[in-house]
């Protein structure tokens, strides 16, 4: 059984509320890197609309860097003032919160000038100090769980956030390392780490990547992104996190496992139908 809503917190992330008392399902999405301006207006404002039709929050994500690139040559992001710069047109020009990625911690203040939610991604969820730096602002932090890491070992990384006094956390599930360049989800994680009292996310991009499984980048299975989404919808989350791109063959970075923009509406149709369910059962 999933834990009583009264004893899971509802957080903030800007305008946004994550959780149980918010009533719906907040979206976390955008491109995996920030290729451009143009196309961060042209997703955030695609899915802002769509999200408006169907009633769900959303917050806009992109990363100014990738610092994690399987290959020195693949394309990192255009940097962290240049793509700040971004981050603030996208939010000022639709009025949404904007989400990103931090990998050290002298990133953490500045970032925060200008994000809503600085992510902690997985490869680094246990840095004990990019993890308190991030709390310390006093943003939404949003914690990915490690694919080498036990659900339930999040709770001392949950612990760490927490030392801070900021209670602004959200902690997402994106697979679990299974032999060489394959990930797997064990669906127990988000009931497992719900039962921590915070609200929890599935990444149903990242979790179909193969890292490091095409000849010196992420391949990834995307056709399988549709049916982790309605699962995760079936078992119970409170956000859903997603990287979509016009033209994910074109895309710079994960093209192999985002999600066609054309896809976002219909896939978001029938995750809403089944955490409809869920929240009716609760």
């Amino acid at each position: 059984m999933q834990p009583r809503q009264d004893i899971v917190r509802t957080i903030r992330a800007g305008s946004v509320a994550i959780g149980p008392a918010a009533g719906k399902l907040a979206l976390i999405a955008g491109p995996c890197v920030v290729e451009s301006l143009d196309l961060c207006l042209q997703v955030a404002s695609a899915i802002r609309e769509i999200c408006q039709r169907l009633g769900i929050s959303y917050i806009f994500k992109a990363s100014f860097d990738k610092a994690n690139r399987t290959s020195l040559s693949s394309f990192r992001g255009p940097g962290l003032a240049r793509g700040l710069q971004v981050l603030h047109e996208v939010k000022e020009r639709f009025d949404l919160p904007v989400c990103t990625d931090i990998h050290e911690a002298a990133q953490a203040p500045t970032v925060a000038e200008v994000a809503d939610v600085l992510q902690i991604p997985a490869f680094l969820c246990r840095q004990t100090d990019l993890v308190l730096v991030a709390a310390r602002t006093g943003k939404c932090v949003n914690i990915k769980k490690g694919q080498f890491m036990a659900p339930r070992d999040m709770e001392y990384v949950l612990e760490k956030a927490l030392s801070t006094g900021n209670e602004n956390v959200l902690l997402t599930e994106r697979g679990v390392s299974f032999g060489y360049n394959t990930l797997v989800v064990d669906f127990t994680a988000l009931p497992t780490m719900r039962s921590l009292g915070f609200p929890v996310c599935m990444d149903a991009t990242h979790a179909v990547q193969r890292p490091g499984g095409d000849r010196g980048q992420s391949g990834g299975n995307r056709q399988f992104v549709q049916y982790l989404a309605r699962a995760a919808a079936a078992v119970g989350m409170d956000a859903l996190f997603l990287e979509v791109h016009p033209d994910p063959d074109r895309a710079l970075s994960d093209k192999a496992s985002m999600l066609p923009l054309a896809c976002v509406e219909p896939l978001l149709r029938q995750v809403l139908a089944l955490d409809r369910v869920v929240r009716d059962s609760l």
